[in-house]
């Protein structure tokens, strides 16, 4: 009888320390899930409202970051800043805000807003001087805490015409 209670207590013992350490795996995934939700969001707020594309550095985005588009991908850390500079330079009083994300693992999911006059050069368009408000959402692939890849989702033909460029 007292080896049966001594190795019941034992196999709880070792329940409890797996649970523990599931426990405590659960909680450093939620933990990284929510720091690249927060520096994901602060970068992009920062970036936009300060309106300096230098702060999308490599400490947050891998030096091989790819933005995907229709006419092809964007590599590399300068040609994504250069590609995202386009926003800038287009609508100087360009406001973004991040509406809501969210992430599992690797992946973040934004629902963006992005309102500005076109009043720079916004790749190769000249300068329309009309207002643009436009939302959409961006799928992104983070890896090791790092951004490594976005693809942005938003209606073009509304962003055409409120900048005149479709009947």
């Amino acid at each position: 009888m007292n080896k049966i209670l001594t190795l019941i207590i034992a196999l709880l013992f070792i329940s409890c320390d797996q649970n523990t350490e599931e426990l405590n795996k659960l909680k450093a995934d939620k933990q990284y899930v929510e720091n690249n939700v927060e520096m994901y969001v602060s970068v992009w707020e920062s970036t936009f409202s300060e309106k300096n594309i230098e702060l999308v550095t490599s400490e947050n985005f891998h030096e091989d970051v790819a933005v995907v588009t229709a006419t092809g991908n964007v590599t590399g850390l300068d040609d994504f800043k250069a590609y995202y500079a386009n926003y800038i330079d287009g609508f100087s009083d360009g406001e973004f805000s991040v509406i809501n994300a969210f992430a599992q693992g690797d992946n973040l999911v934004k629902h963006w807003s992005f309102k500005g006059t076109h009043d720079g050069e916004f790749f190769g368009i000249p300068a329309t001087n009309k207002k643009l408000d436009l939302s959409g959402t961006t799928i992104v692939q983070m890896k090791d805490g790092k951004v490594l890849q976005e693809q942005d989702f938003y209606d073009t033909y509304s962003f055409m015409k409120q900048l005149g460029l479709v009947e």
